[in-house]
């Protein structure tokens, strides 16, 4: 299990820097199929059987969002894909806790196997 998966996120109100992208590499370790975006964000493509998994798959990630007041954008597209984007708004860059979220959306696959 990634140590990642079993922190909680931290409000973040702004006043702190972005991740530089030394600290978000060794953080992208732990979910090594996120892709970081311009440096400002990281994002994964998921494929699902079809579109009631995806929907249940999207709505699973609503309720850790929810849970660790950090949401990300969400596209549920074509019949079956959804993409997901993380980034820290208050501070329009990477924080902890963008990987903190991706590392339990990633958990949500590995429980299903």
């Amino acid at each position: 299990m990634s140590k990642l998966s079993t922190q909680k996120c931290v409000a973040c109100e702004g006043g702190v820097k972005p991740l530089t992208s030394v600290q978000f590499s060794l953080l992208l370790r732990e979910v090594p199929q996120w892709k970081v975006i311009n440096g400002k964000q990281i994002e994964r493509e998921f494929h699902f059987k079809d579109f009631k998994t995806a929907l249940a798959f999207v709505n699973s990630v609503g309720k850790i969002a929810e849970k660790e007041v950090h949401h990300p954008n969400i596209n549920l597209h074509g019949w079956n894909k959804v993409t997901l984007t993380l980034y820290t708004h208050a501070i329009g860059g990477l924080s902890k806790n963008d990987f903190i979220v991706a590392a339990k959306v990633d958990g949500l696959l590995s429980k299903k196997k």
